[in-house]
């Protein structure tokens, strides 16, 4: 693997409640730099950033829905979400209501994966499912990553970075066998090191969330005197 590909598998990434302008710009302008996959933000941060990715065609806006704790109706998602494309969102990472798992209610979390992906590929824009795996049983996990892929979700996430825990290969595992490779897997959550992103990678991930991207990178050009 060279530079240009793992920094293509990053969602340079900052979602803390107190995050500034200037460190939006800074992680804009890293995100340019780098030639991450996406900058990954707060919805409120949307249209500023926009207009700081202006003509650049390799880096993806990506902002989130239903964060972090997913709980919202599914109508106040369709409108956040709708809300967040109109403001220039290209990838939309949506928590799924983990109490209506919780409570065994597939039904209404078949429907919301179903008008979530109708609402987000009807303007050509990604979807991605945070799980928040860290709160679901291993067949909780299978069950979401088939529905998923029954719906066309593009990618189903680990994790919000907000839970009791992050990213973990056994719940990977889970997802590939669940969805039978229809979708492709986002890992985010405790990803701070190369060797963090590499076993996530080795696992089967296509995609990395993590605000300790250019410490990642460099660590990764620096890895063992490689040549890269």
């Amino acid at each position: 693997m060279d530079k240009d590909k793992l920094a293509g598998m990053i969602d340079h990434t900052a979602l803390k409640a107190d995050l500034t302008k200037q460190q939006v710009e800074a992680l804009v302008k890293e995100s340019r730099e780098y030639k991450f996959a996406s900058v990954c933000i707060p919805p409120y941060y949307l249209k500023m950033a926009k207009n700081l990715l202006e003509g650049d065609q390799k880096v993806k806006l990506c902002t989130v829905i239903g964060f972090p704790l997913g709980y919202e109706s599914t109508n106040t998602k369709i409108f956040a979400l709708e809300e967040a494309i109109s403001n220039g969102a290209e990838e939309l990472d949506v928590v799924i209501n983990v109490a209506a798992i919780k409570n065994g209610e597939w039904q209404y979390i078949d429907n919301e994966l179903d008008k979530l992906a109708t609402v987000c590929h009807s303007s050509g824009n990604i979807l991605k499912i945070i799980f928040e795996t860290c709160y679901l049983t291993d067949q909780e996990v299978e069950k979401l990553a088939e529905l998923s892929a029954k719906n066309g979700v593009d990618f189903v996430k680990t994790s919000t970075g907000f839970g009791t825990a992050g990213a973990t290969v056994h719940h990977i595992e889970l997802m590939k066998r669940g969805m039978a490779d229809n979708c492709k897997i986002k890992a985010s959550g405790g990803i701070r090191s190369w060797k963090d992103a590499e076993q996530m990678i080795i696992a089967g991930v296509d995609r990395i969330g993590a605000s300790a991207s250019v410490s990642i990178m460099k660590e990764f050009l620096s890895d063992s005197g490689s040549s890269r």
